[in-house]
């Protein structure tokens, strides 16, 4: 079995693909006007309308409530990633902070609401 990506059901496509090719530097691929597709270091974050999952019925997955998913990101320098991307962040819920464990992470929301946490393993 191969990981194949991570898939985000969205109301708002445009919106989350502009602000993950911003987050990662990458320009997504748009196979179907429904569906895009960010890779980057080896994953695909799929994005993708709820036309993509219409046939499970009620139990397709409901864009804005994923609450308990964290996308990560390692970089190499969290504090010059963020002050690059800070402008363009409406909700940053930690600004760069070394963690106890020693990650230094910044944590922030994409326009759905999903957290984002950039970081950088200690040297």
């Amino acid at each position: 079995m191969q990981f194949a990506s991570i898939r985000i059901i969205t109301d708002d496509l445009d919106g989350m693909v502009r602000f993950y090719e911003l987050v990662t530097g990458t320009t997504a691929r748009r196979p179907a006007p429904v569906f895009a597709e960010i890779v980057t270091g080896g994953l695909v974050l799929a994005l993708a309308t709820p036309a993509t999952v219409a046939m499970l019925g009620p139990a397709a997955p409901e864009p804005g409530t994923n609450g308990g998913v964290f996308l990560e990101f390692v970089v190499a320098d969290v504090d010059a990633v963020f002050a690059g991307l800070r402008g363009d962040l409406d909700d940053v819920v930690l600004p760069p902070t070394t963690m106890p464990w020693g990650n230094r992470s910044a944590l922030f929301r994409d326009p759905d609401r999903n957290l984002a946490n950039l970081f950088s393993r200690p040297a």
